[in-house]
């Protein structure tokens, strides 16, 4: 895999890439107690969403992009232990902008679906 983006992501908040090739990248976040978000387990979304970003990033694979939008949609909850596996995949270029359609599963069972509009810029979102 040859990784050109977001070399600083903590794979044990934002899952780890599984596999990386033009276009298409697929992620894997082991839930663990930290994603917890009440006592019965189940695991704030916000992490699952962040997996979903970083597979959307990979799948362009660019160091300069970044997330300008998303639509997405929670399908079922996610328990502490499972494994979340995001698949993501370009399907619109046009000029600067990638559109990434993301599907999120754990155990074949869907839990997240969504469309993400990512932007490569000229330089880092932070400098100029």
């Amino acid at each position: 895999m040859n990784i050109q983006t977001h070399d600083g992501i903590n794979p044990s908040l934002s899952g780890t890439p599984v596999a990386v090739e033009p276009g298409r990248a697929t992620v894997d976040l082991l839930t663990t107690d930290v994603m917890r978000a009440d006592a019965q387990g189940l695991v704030h979304g916000g992490f699952v969403f962040s997996a979903a970003d970083y597979a959307a990033m990979l799948a362009v694979n660019h160091p300069n992009v970044v997330l300008g939008s998303a639509d997405c949609t929670f399908t079922a909850p996610v328990r502490i232990g499972e494994t979340v596996r995001i698949q993501a995949a370009i399907t619109e270029t046009k000029g600067r902008k990638r559109v990434v359609e993301i599907t999120a599963k754990v155990d074949g069972r869907v839990v997240l679906t969504g469309t993400l509009a990512t932007f490569v810029l000229d330089q880092h979102v932070l400098q100029g």
